[in-house]
């Protein structure tokens, strides 16, 4: 039993470092999913000062502060299918575009995924980002 449990941990070990790889590499892949879909509307910062902004009828929020304004704890939830936009009821519209639609639309695949499925790994690296730039 001792040699099983000092094998997990050796594996625990070794895997961690490419554990945060990977994190790393999904916030970087947010960070571009973002230039190309928010930045828009708000901003590369992330401010709600894109070059698009002027011409909402809204105040394009800020992404600094969902953590800040949510009891210091990112709403990783929340923001997900806010940006997915495919669940919810959206009775009179919404400000914001369905990018669940737009991503599985446009997605394409190399290694057999579903639309679905990249669609879904686009919003996952944009929370991933999200969560990487509150203050």
């Amino acid at each position: 039993m001792k040699r099983v449990s000092i094998f997990i941990a050796g594996l625990c070990v070794a895997l961690a470092p490419n554990a945060t790889f990977a994190q790393d590499r999904n916030v970087e892949l947010g960070q571009q999913e973002y230039l190309v879909a928010c930045a828009g509307c708000h901003g590369e910062s992330g401010m709600g000062d894109g070059p698009l902004a002027d011409l909402l009828n809204i105040t394009t929020p800020s992404l600094l502060e969902l953590s800040q304004a949510n009891d210091g704890s990112f709403p990783y939830e929340a923001v997900l299918t806010t940006i997915d936009g495919r669940d919810g009821v959206r009775a009179h519209g919404s400000t914001m575009p369905i990018w669940g639609e737009r991503f599985q639309i446009s997605a394409t695949s190399q290694r057999g995924e579903t639309a679905e499925m990249v669609a879904r790994g686009r919003i996952l690296s944009l929370v991933y980002y999200l969560q990487s730039i509150q203050k």
